[in-house]
């Protein structure tokens, strides 16, 4: 979740993307996680991993930890932006702290920076036990004007 649509809010204060989000993402549909908190600059999604999100050595794939990351950071920075705003990421970056088979996963994306064009976003991902699993950051640029448009 990388990107936003830029346009009106709905009747909850929503943008689209936020309204879509609250309904489920496509991509949250197909991998299985949902987005259970978000505003202010933070977002949290979860995931229930298990053998369908393996890699071939039988532990989680990272493409996996680093889309939950994304839709949370992704989200958590779609929060700061006004109703003609929208933005794309320029950079991503994923740490792997421990193997998992099968857990809980939280991903919790917290906006550290937000500049008039630019914003800083870190996530955390643990385990149901509370143990860091990877962390995540995330440059994005803000898009006004024509760049916003259809976004």
């Amino acid at each position: 979740m990388t990107e936003n649509s830029g346009t009106t809010k709905d009747s909850k204060g929503d943008d689209p993307l936020m309204a879509r989000a609250r309904e489920g993402m496509p991509v949250g549909k197909l991998i299985g996680f949902e987005l259970v908190e978000m505003g202010d600059g933070r977002a949290v999604v979860t995931l229930v991993a298990g053998p369908q999100h393996t890699n071939p050595m039988g532990t989680l794939h990272g493409g996996i930890l680093c889309d939950i990351a994304d839709a949370a950071m992704g989200i958590a920075f779609n929060s700061t932006l006004a109703a003609t705003e929208s933005f794309t990421t320029v950079e991503l970056k994923i740490n792997f702290f421990r193997p998992v088979w099968q857990a809980e996963l939280r991903a919790e994306g917290k906006v550290v920076r937000r500049g008039k064009t630019m914003g800083y976003v870190e996530c955390e991902v643990t385990d149901e036990k509370g143990r860091a699993v990877a962390k995540a950051s995330s440059t994005c640029l803000v898009l006004r004007g024509k760049e916003a448009e259809g976004r």
